[in-house]
């Protein structure tokens, strides 16, 4: 915390120029004064007489009825004396009777009076050497106020991009380095080749498209992708974020637009690379209420788009996460030609992206197989993450290669968070959870259509779970059908059974199933049309489908009441059916609960050798 501080300290333009003001005053008050010092001393007509008499005056010059005059000091150093005004008649009569150390023992009579300081001497102090250090003040508060205005170079230079370019030589990203994406990367190739190759393009008057955007979740790959395009393609790559065009002073944005496209113009064949477009390219509105700094910035955007040749080679990628928010202006045919999707990798996307990234660390003979099928839906930053991780584990138990248990346990990390093995759990907490664990588990073994039980666990995790069970899928499910879906709720619903049906109690530990089930069950009436009631009808939206997917009611309040009814009855229905199946397997769930308070983790395949056990004795 020290250190943020003293940092923030450090680039506070008002301390540099507090810190200015406080030399200035010093050099003015206490080292310039110094420079002068010793040139004349004033002494009064006393001393001028006793010098006199002891014949250690030199030279006099009276004007204006003041004494100049240099004489020997004690230490034998020739200095120079002023008087006050005098009135003596006198006082030449006694100078040239006075003796002196001159060669010819008489006081010598001059006309010039030594200044005190050079004029050159005063300006360059006084004015010139304050000047100088005010300038860099001002020019280091100067760097400040731009950084944060995100500027970059001179602090006037108000129109300059701030984007990072980077050489040919720069960017050393590949296709090679972009796994799980192979549409994309079929789709961008065709840009590679024409940088590579125009003149193939443009003999049958073909023109290279200037602009693809790139839509996808946080983490696909969207950044690693577009460098990997200019690697390929080896041209210069300039690469800026949406939100640096958004500036404090109305026109700035779109001077930045200006200035980036003129480098780009001239460094042609290059890629531009915009990230987080939608933060200058939102839809305008037609109110008085609108950003005109935003909007000035987006129309700048689009005549530039407009105006650049697109045989010159200048290719615009752009990212964002919400498409559907961008101004249909800037989405139309000859300005971003195409749309490619960058969306989360399936199974053997998951396989090729941990290939990839386990280059980088040494392991073991790893099985990507279930590591992969652990990992639905997760992204390619996530997955780089998880195999992070398992190094990490693999160093804190000492060992030098990641193996395939690193990297489970790097999963279930990344997904519930990591093992808190030191927290105390009482006796009839640790009962509970366990038999709340074993009725998910045996209510999803128990039933068709469902996701085989991979890892049983009652060890508290820093997610706050006390306990969860993981099931994975044998493939990838693309589809699925009505009863896969209600057979979910009755699995989630199986904790609360199995307490209810073997404990005769409920607790607070279901509460992340019930928001499950719930919007399961809502989403299987409001949007997928398994409703006898509603039949096809859609009664919700999703907003924002790449972040997080909040829904929100396309109907009257009347049917909103109605589907609240819907969902209660499907998740009653599911509920009922949880509690019939632990009922008529209440031998299985005393053993393996059990067996898991005692081993507190075991795999799916010892939870499944308990229940065909307890099958074949019955």
């Amino acid at each position: 915390m020290k250190k943020e501080r003293r940092n923030v300290r450090k680039t506070n333009p008002y301390y540099g120029f507090l810190l200015g003001i406080l030399i200035v005053l010093f050099l003015n008050g206490l080292v310039f004064p110094r420079f002068g010092k010793g040139r004349i001393v004033t002494t009064d007509y006393g001393n001028f007489i006793s010098l006199v008499d002891s014949g250690r005056v030199k030279d006099v010059m009276i004007k204006s009825n003041q004494i100049f005059f240099t004489a020997l000091a004690e230490n034998g150093e020739v200095r120079t004396y002023q008087t006050g005004e005098i009135n003596d008649p006198k006082l030449v009569d006694r100078l040239l009777e006075a003796k002196s150390p001159n060669a010819d023992g008489k006081i010598a009579f001059n006309e010039i009076v030594p200044q005190e300081n050079s004029p050159i001497l005063n300006f360059l102090l006084m004015w010139v050497l304050p000047g100088l250090i005010f300038y860099l003040i001002w020019r280091q508060a100067s760097k400040s106020i731009q950084n944060r205005l995100g500027s970059g170079g001179n602090f006037m230079s108000f129109g300059s991009s701030g984007a990072k370019i980077y050489a040919d030589a720069d960017v050393k990203t590949t296709f090679a380095d972009v796994a799980g994406q192979d549409e994309a990367k079929d789709t961008l190739r065709e840009i590679v080749d024409f940088l590579h190759n125009p003149r193939k393009y443009t003999e049958i008057g073909a023109s290279l498209p200037k602009g693809a955007l790139l839509v996808g979740p946080p983490g696909t790959g969207k950044t690693l992708i577009a460098r990997a395009v200019a690697g390929e393609a080896k041209v210069p790559f300039f690469a800026i974020s949406g939100s640096e065009f958004v500036q404090m002073f109305v026109g700035m944005g779109a001077a930045k637009v200006r200035d980036l496209f003129k480098q780009a113009n001239e460094k042609a064949p290059c890629i531009i690379f915009i990230d987080e477009i939608d933060a200058i390219g939102k839809k305008r509105d037609n109110g008085f209420s609108g950003n005109d700094e935003r909007e000035q910035t987006l129309n700048q955007l689009l005549t530039e788009m407009d105006g650049f040749d697109g045989r010159k080679g200048v290719v615009i990628l752009a990212a964002t996460n919400r498409p559907e928010t961008l101004d249909k202006a800037l989405l139309r045919p000859g300005r971003f030609d195409r749309r490619i999707q960058m969306e989360l990798p399936d199974l053997e996307g998951r396989k090729a992206i941990l290939r990839v990234h386990l280059t980088h660390v040494k392991h073991e003979e790893i099985d990507l197989d279930i590591v992969a099928r652990a990992t639905a839906g997760s992204s390619g930053a996530e997955l780089a993450n998880m195999v992070n991780e398992a190094a990490l584990r693999a160093v804190r138990l000492g060992r030098t290669q990641v193996t395939t248990v690193d990297l489970e346990e790097s999963v279930e990390t990344v997904i519930a968070g990591a093992q808190k093995k030191n927290k105390v759990i009482s006796a009839d907490e640790k009962k509970i959870v366990a038999y709340h664990e074993i009725g998910h588990a045996l209510v999803a073994a128990l039933q068709t259509n469902s996701a085989p039980v991979h890892k049983i666990t009652i060890i508290p995790r820093t997610s706050g779970a006390l306990g969860y069970t993981m099931q994975v899928d044998e493939g990838e499910q693309l589809l699925m059908n009505r009863d896969t879906l209600f057979n979910r709720i009755v699995t989630f619903t199986g904790g609360r059974a199995a307490e209810e049906v073997v404990l005769h109690t409920v607790t607070t530990g279901a509460s992340n199933d019930i928001e499950q089930a719930t919007r399961l069950a809502r989403a299987m009436i409001t949007r997928y049309g398994m409703s006898d009631r509603y039949d096809m009808m859609g009664l919700e939206t999703v907003n924002n489908a790449y972040l997080g997917g909040d829904t929100s009611l396309t109907c009257s309040g009347e049917t909103a009441a109605d589907i609240d009814r819907e969902v209660l009855r499907l998740i009653q229905e599911a509920h009922q059916k949880a509690r019939d199946l632990i009922s008529s397997h209440l031998e299985v769930m005393h053993q393996a609960a059990a067996y898991l308070m005692e081993r507190e983790t075991i795999t799916g395949e010892e939870f499944m050798r308990i229940l065909r056990q307890a099958q074949v004795s019955q």
